[in-house]
């Protein structure tokens, strides 16, 4: 169990897919980069290439979601949702693995 990806979540990608008027075999690839103020990142982006040695593949609310092996071990358990207020708009990760998150929640240590 990875990660979750929340309905809100996909239907914000599903917006996004249809926008940028990608095929179906698109789907959503999930990871984790060293850098930003906490020293990890997490990366998304959009991809149809899938390792089945590498990789991770789920289904969520209809959308593709893709985790690398090594990026799994830093977000198990993570729950991906998206986020539209008033001070601000954007996915947002609530991973326990994290031991500390920067203040605009886009890196975190491990």
């Amino acid at each position: 169990m990875a990660i979750t990806l929340t309905e809100k979540a996909a239907v914000e990608v599903k917006r996004v897919l249809d926008e940028q008027k990608m095929d179906d075999e698109t789907c959503l690839r999930v990871g984790v980069v060293g850098g930003g103020c906490s020293g990890f990142s997490y990366s998304l982006k959009f991809e149809k290439d899938y390792d089945e040695a590498a990789d991770s593949k789920f289904d969520y609310h209809g959308v593709g979601v893709i985790v690398d092996k090594k990026s799994a071990l830093y977000l198990d358990g993570t729950v991906i949702d998206w986020y539209d207020g008033l001070d601000r708009r954007g996915f947002t990760f609530e991973n326990p693995n994290a031991v500390k998150s920067c203040g605009c929640g886009s890196s975190f240590q491990a």
